[in-house]
């Protein structure tokens, strides 16, 4: 049995560093090891997949040793080239694939590069991921040098991807008074996409960094992070651009910068749409994971909503989003999921669209929308490093503190703990991609947020130390 680095294989992705645990071999093993896995899962004699890559520097090399691997165990690739991971995902709804699979690393640095799988319509995490790599830890030796019959067929996903958000979004070329925007790509795959279907909808767009470059030169590409924005920032302020919209590595994450230079956070953003689309859809559920604001959740109930509370990450939302029926989900992070007149996946590109349709068609001042929601005082997402074997231990002492202590009234244990006081919450999870245990705290007070804040961080790095 072949020997696989474990920790590349996460709750929701496979991630690794180039030349170092991800090579050609690897890539073509895994892409010999997912073919079985959707071979077992398949009725149909015939099965094609579709492949997209980022733009960092080694994504080519490892579509083509991942292709052959497919190809080998008798697999059709449609090559989609370069793309953002929403066009990747559109390809599995609107193309005759059995499942997909964007080699991309998303917001890493640029060493880095990694695989998203999905089988049918649905991304693999958790379990799934840990049976492909049972599969690829099973298999015979084969060299991935060995000469594999080819059937690689290359497909121009993105006109299609252009066409559908023109259908959709097309009548907003006929309003005059449309928001200038700047759109800051970060180097990454998406700004190319994007830019072309914003002009085509006559929108004034100021870019930043839209050419794809996988060294990533001008900042890292995290849009949610107030470094890796400045440029952004500073050219919405100084050229008085209603709104500043930027994009992670593979554009499947959103982050959004208000005239007067701030950031709106991913929940209020969510927020936002939530209540767009509950002026159609009274009585829809609205999915936040366990990080967002408990104005978003109050938010959503006062506009008519349901509000559901769930994990964190990506694809246990989307999987939750899909349990559910809920038209709209979201995360801190800028995940962003529509299934109201969409597919039901994260897509930056998407949500920037339905982001300027509100704006254009009901006129809202997003700074002042913001500004009039209840004041509150949060910490940012927080991590004190934690051996990964010691992470379910302290994160079920802080449990069964919380449960003893009277000053909470009320806990949610969804993931890790999520802890009500009079006047705030406190929240203390393991991290699914670090080894790192996250805390967040809210509160109508700063004294209020510094005590839980303090307090709480002292008790999770005393278990730490208590746990040998």
């Amino acid at each position: 049995m072949r020997k696989i680095n474990n920790s590349i294989f996460r709750e929701y992705d496979i991630r690794g560093i180039w030349q170092q645990n991800i090579d050609e071999q690897f890539s073509f093993d895994l892409g010999r090891a997912f073919a079985k896995y959707i071979k077992k899962y398949s009725k149909k004699d015939k099965l094609t997949i579709s492949v997209g890559y980022d733009a960092r520097l080694s994504s080519k090399d490892i579509f083509s040793s991942l292709a052959k691997g497919l190809n080998y165990e008798n697999i059709g690739v449609i090559n989609l080239g370069l793309v953002a991971t929403p066009v990747q995902y559109f390809s599995l709804f609107n193309m005759a694939v059995d499942g997909g699979v964007m080699i991309t690393a998303s917001h890493n640095p640029k060493e880095y590069n990694g695989f998203k799988l999905s089988f049918d319509k649905e991304t693999l995490f958790g379990d799934k991921i840990q049976e492909v790599k049972d599969i690829m830890e099973s298999l015979g030796d084969v060299d991935y040098g060995k000469d594999v019959k080819r059937e690689v067929v290359d497909y121009n996903i993105i006109k299609d991807y252009t066409a559908y958000m023109l259908n959709e979004f097309g009548y907003l070329k006929q309003y005059k008074d449309k928001p200038p925007i700047v759109l800051d790509a970060g180097n990454g795959c998406g700004g190319f996409i994007a830019e072309p279907i914003l002009n085509k909808l006559s929108f004034f767009v100021k870019g930043l960094f839209i050419e794809p470059d996988g060294t990533f030169p001008n900042h890292h590409p995290d849009p949610t992070v107030l470094g890796n924005i400045e440029d952004m920032r500073k050219t919405v302020v100084e050229g008085n651009y209603e709104v500043g919209i930027g994009y992670d590595g593979d554009a499947d994450r959103i982050g959004v910068v208000l005239k007067d230079g701030t950031l709106l956070y991913g929940d209020q953003l969510l927020l936002l749409f939530a209540q767009d689309i509950l002026r159609k859809h009274k009585g829809a559920k609205i999915i936040g994971e366990v990080k967002c604001s408990q104005v978003l959740f109050d938010g959503v109930q006062k506009a008519g909503g349901k509000p559901i509370m769930w994990k964190a990450g990506h694809s246990l939302i989307k999987a939750k989003m899909k349990d559910e029926n809920a038209l709209l989900s979201g995360e801190m992070s800028g995940h962003i999921f529509f299934k109201d007149r969409y597919f039901g996946y994260d897509d930056a590109i998407y949500a920037s669209l339905r982001l300027l349709e509100i704006m254009t068609v009901e006129k809202i001042d997003i700074l002042d929308w913001r500004n009039r929601l209840p004041k509150m005082f949060n910490t940012p997402e927080m991590r004190i490093s934690c051996p990964d074997r010691k992470k379910d231990t302290v994160v079920r002492h802080i449990i069964e503190y919380c449960k003893q202590d009277k000053d909470i009234i009320d806990i949610n244990t969804i993931d890790g703990v999520r802890f009500n006081v009079e006047g705030g919450w406190g929240l203390v999870r393991k991290s699914n991609t670090q080894p790192a245990i996250v805390l967040r705290f809210e509160a109508n007070t700063n004294e209020l947020l510094d005590d839980l804040s303090e307090k709480f961080i002292s008790l999770v790095k005393k278990e730490i130390n208590n746990q040998k």
